[in-house]
């Protein structure tokens, strides 16, 4: 098509071959030019002189002196062509929004295609005339030598040209995309729905209300139709889709998207984000799989029936898994194929803000697993296949070996593209003012920070392990720039990164040079346990190891510990309940009866593991749903291998409540050690006066034998020298003898003395023991009365050894 006199009729550029508003496809090529060999200089030159114009669809200027052409590949990929300058005629093409470089056009150019790939930036106009002409050589004489390279390259060229023109009629024919929106709203023909593609590359199509109703109806289908260079039309789901649907009646039925908007219909949020908790105690849940019964739970039902249990247990915060539409059900939530869509097999988006609401309403933050390391690579529900015939730049993921991730068989996003920014960004925003989630944690950040994925690496702590060229710096830079939007829309986020790698600076601030993670997922612990579970004797247990393991991070950057996630409860691993007890968790469980050793101890060191890692492990706590009372199932999602069965895809919640079964004992210890990190931090012993017991994991009513007494007080003796730091034990000044038994873990907090209560003692000692007895009254018997005729002779022991005690309290309580 041609555009005339766009810049008055002396303009050179009178002619322009451009596409026409709907064949505006895969032009996103630098438009630079080869023109007839002339002289050239380099020069910079701006104009600011312009008034807005349109071209089929590009931002297209009029100047004094030329046109201005806004380019997308240039800016996604972050190349500067050299401008060039002509001493006739001055014409300026805009190239890059990045840079304001100028191309200038002698006056004798008749014509521009806004053509290109990622190995051509430039049209050759004329050059197809006499292969022999080559113009670069009068540049630079040294390219000479290479006469027969150019030679071949651009009798390529010319072939390669004719070819595409006799069979495509032209070469912007060739490049010539259309698109239509389908649905049920015109019957499923797009001839009168054509859409527009901007400078940007996103497709667009504004339809007007008809008799003042919406053309297309709330909850009906649509789709986006494209045609494919090779003429064939292919239908997909818009990748900005709100809410996509499958047939249920239709086994592996293909997604349609939903058209999805409200008015009076629209959720209305009753109640206001709880405040940031200081430390985190995250239940992480999946809501598809939390029913007792072997379906797919709701937002809804998990709303009324599983929330209430979270805050009955004392966590602050949900993260839910599986949030986004995924086809698979099987993949957790982490093959995601529509990134603005709530996951329809749960409910309805309106449903899914009544859950947030209802979170909100009980004082928990609602986070949500949010999965930008990849995609998955379903071409008929998903991103990927939309870069059919486009190169690399006009593509959401990477080509070739670098866009696809070999372990989790994804597409890689291509960070640098300024699309994939915009669409990825926007997501992040979607979610937070859209459903008031309250942040995010991030999936795979590992993946996204290296070109090699973490894949077959041991990483060290070597510093050229995680800045060098095996960093992709791409990834790096959205992530700060996610981090840097999420608290800008809510400064009270919370925002974690799954990396087991420990980059430096990723739960720093961005302000600092840090990529501006409020927390990392301390990843290594649950391996450690793991490994001693597996390969060592209860014997060969090094509480010094543990320890180190434990507290093993980065000064400054926060973590949050957990002993087992949803990892360790997939088919294929073991939860530490069934690495405990096995077999054993479906015979042995009733309290009717007499607990085997393998039960014993299983509960005991069930108990221990998840305190420990609370108490050193980070400044916040995780645990998987149904971990916390010692599921005995794994999670086996329907697939083939199956039989396409829910049964072990679900959470036995009647475990916990029967009365009988000591899964209860369980559940009631992870209630109180969850309560007292709410009304205290775990510190080792500092300040000299009395101890008392807190929690004790030996305690009758945690499945214990009562061997340790709580009304017993306790009296620091100083280490060393007084006020000589070197001459105490491992730096405490103060230690006290406890009782330690076996399998144990045990708290103690500092009280006053009565004599001095009167006058000395501030409202945070009478704080801290009404904390205290706050704890103490969620358990059902005396203390004193538990306590074990055959209680162990007291061992004389130093608190700092964490193999004689667990960590003592401050006397502050949380603010």
């Amino acid at each position: 098509m041609s555009c005339e006199n766009l810049a008055g009729s002396s303009n050179p550029l009178s002619t322009v071959r451009s596409l026409t508003e709907q064949n505006t496809e895969n032009m996103y090529s630098s438009c630079s030019v080869l023109p007839t060999p002339a002289l050239w200089s380099s020069s910079l030159i701006s104009s600011e002189d312009s008034s807005p114009a349109s071209i089929s669809g590009r931002c297209i200027r009029k100047q004094q002196s030329g046109l201005v052409v806004s380019s997308r590949k240039l800016l996604a990929s972050s190349r500067v062509i050299s401008p060039l300058i002509n001493t006739a005629q001055e014409k300026f093409i805009y190239i890059s929004r990045i840079k304001k470089t100028f191309v200038h056009i002698p006056s004798g150019v008749q014509s521009i295609c806004l053509s290109g790939s990622d190995n051509e930036h430039s049209t050759i106009a004329n050059m197809e005339e006499d292969v022999e002409n080559i113009g670069l050589f009068g540049l630079d004489p040294g390219l000479e030598a290479y006469k027969d390279h150019f030679r071949y390259r651009i009798k390529r060229y010319v072939d390669q040209k004719k070819l595409i023109e006799e069979n495509e009629t032209s070469l912007e024919e060739f490049c010539t995309r259309e698109a239509e929106v389908i649905g049920d709203f015109n019957g499923w023909n797009g001839s009168g729905h054509k859409m527009q593609k901007n400078q940007f590359g996103v497709w667009s199509i504004r339809i007007p209300d008809i008799n003042g109703n919406p053309a297309i109806p709330h909850n009906s289908r649509v789709k986006f139709r494209f045609k494919h260079s090779n003429g064939v039309w292919v239908d997909r789901i818009p990748a900005w889709i709100k809410y996509a649907t499958q047939d249920p009646t239709r086994f592996a039925a293909p997604y349609d998207g939903v058209y999805w908007t409200l008015s009076s219909e629209r959720y209305q949020f009753k109640h206001p984000r709880p405040p940031k908790p200081k430390a985190p105690r995250i239940y992480e849940a999946h809501v598809g799989m939390s029913s007792l019964e072997p379906r797919v739970n709701t937002y809804r039902e998990f709303a009324d029936d599983v929330l209430p249990r979270v805050r009955a247990n004392n966590y602050n915060t949900v993260q839910l898994m599986a949030v986004m539409e995924h086809s698979y059900y099987g993949s957790f939530g982490y093959h995601v194929t529509n990134f603005f869509a709530v996951s329809s097999r749960s409910g309805t988006p309106e449903d899914l803000k009544y859950l947030i609401d209802k979170a909100h309403s009980l004082g928990l933050q609602v986070l949500m697993d949010v999965v930008h390391s990849h995609a998955s690579n379903n071409i008929t529900d998903g991103l990927n296949g939309f870069d059919v015939g486009q190169s690399s730049q006009d593509s959401y993921f990477h080509t070739g070996d670098r866009g696809y991730h070999k372990l989790w068989d994804s597409r890689i996003f291509n960070y640098a593209n300024w699309e994939v920014l915009r669409f990825l960004l926007s997501n992040l925003r979607w979610w937070l003012d859209e459903f008031k989630f309250d942040g995010f944690r991030f999936d795979g950040v590992t993946s996204m920070l290296y070109h090699h994925h973490g894949i077959n690496m041991a990483f060290t702590g070597n510093y050229n392990e995680y800045f060098s060229e095996a960093t992709d710096v791409d990834a790096v830079v959205y992530l700060m720039l996610a981090s840097n939007l999420i608290h800008s829309i809510l400064p009270d986020a919370t925002v974690i990164a799954e990396d087991v790698s420990g980059m430096p600076g990723l739960g720093r601030p961005v302000t600092e040079g840090g990529i501006g993670f409020d927390f990392r997922l301390a990843m290594a612990i649950p391996d450690k346990w793991i490994d001693y579970l597996k390969n060592k004797k209860d014997e060969e247990w090094s509480m010094n190891e543990i320890t180190w393991s434990l507290t093993n991070r980065r000064y400054t950057e926060m973590c949050v510990a957990y002993a087992e996630s949803h990892d360790q409860a997939i088919v294929g691993d073991k939860t530490i309940a069934f690495l405990l007890m096995d077999k054993e968790m479906y015979s042995g469980m009733s309290c009717l009866t007499e607990a085997s050793p393998v039960i014993e101890r299983g509960i005991a060191l069930h108990k221990m593991i998840h305190f420990l890692t609370m108490a050193l492990g980070g400044e916040g706590y995780l645990n998987f749903m149904g971990n916390e009372f010692g599921h005995p199932d794994w999670i086996d999602f329907p697939r083939e291998g199956n039989g396409w069965s829910y049964d072990k895809c679900r959470r036995q919640w009647d475990l916990v409540d029967t009365d009988h079964l000591r899964f209860k004992f369980l559940n009631a210890f992870n209630k109180a050690m969850n309560l007292l990190d709410e009304k205290f931090e775990f510190l080792g012993i500092s300040k000299t006066g009395k101890y008392r017991v807190a929690l004790d994991s030996d305690a009758w009513e945690f499945g214990g034998h009562g061997r340790v007494g709580h009304v017993v007080d306790h009296f620091t003796n100083p280490e060393g020298v007084p006020g000589v730091p070197e001459t105490n034990f491992n730096n405490r000044p103060n230690s006290f003898k406890v009782l330690s038994p076996p399998r144990t873990c045990v708290v103690y907090y500092r009280v006053e003395e009565d004599s001095q209560e009167s006058k000395n003692e501030d409202a945070t000692s009478s704080n801290e023991a009404g904390a205290v007895k706050e704890v103490q009254q969620n358990t059902s018997s005396s203390h004193e009365e538990s306590r074990s005729a055959e209680a162990d002779e007291p061992i004389q022991m130093l608190v700092p050894e964490i193999g004689a005690v667990e960590d003592e309290k401050e006397d502050e309580p949380y603010e």
